[in-house]
């Protein structure tokens, strides 16, 4: 029998994910929320930049929850989704799907571990705030 090594959301890394990801905002000049969740869903952490907007909270978890679910990140969908009326139609009524930019999955050593969701600027800003949060895990 083998025994299947699993790689782990360290939260040393959630922390620089969360610095990077700021980072970045400030150079845009937006205010953001940042919701990260480990591999089963579950919140690992959660930061909201001062002055970004209440609604932008639930959106980043939204945004992380559907990038770790699916592996992929939220601005792939709509292109997807977009000549399928049923899809298209269908997920979008799916509990906690987004389509739009700012969701990434995590990976480490090619295993999902997790996603991370940013919302507070335009879906073009908030996923570029989610993709220089991965470089990150270049230090790992």
């Amino acid at each position: 029998m083998s025994i299947l090594k699993k790689a782990i959301l360290p939260q040393e890394l959630v922390s620089k994910l969360f610095n990077y990801a700021m980072s970045k905002a400030k150079e845009l000049d937006i205010k953001i929320s940042i919701a990260i969740l480990d591999d089963g869903g579950n919140l690992a952490g959660f930061i909201k930049m001062d002055g970004a907007s209440l609604i932008s909270s639930q959106l980043a978890q939204n945004k992380a929850y559907t990038a770790v679910g699916f592996g992929l990140p939220t601005a792939d969908w709509y292109p997807i989704i977009k000549d399928t009326p049923s899809l298209l139609h269908g997920l979008v009524h799916t509990d906690r799907m987004t389509i739009f930019g700012g969701g990434c999955p995590i990976f480490i050593e090619e295993q999902l571990v997790g996603g991370i969701g940013v919302s507070g600027g335009t879906a073009d800003q908030d996923a570029e705030c989610a993709q220089a949060a991965l470089h990150a895990i270049e230090e790992l």
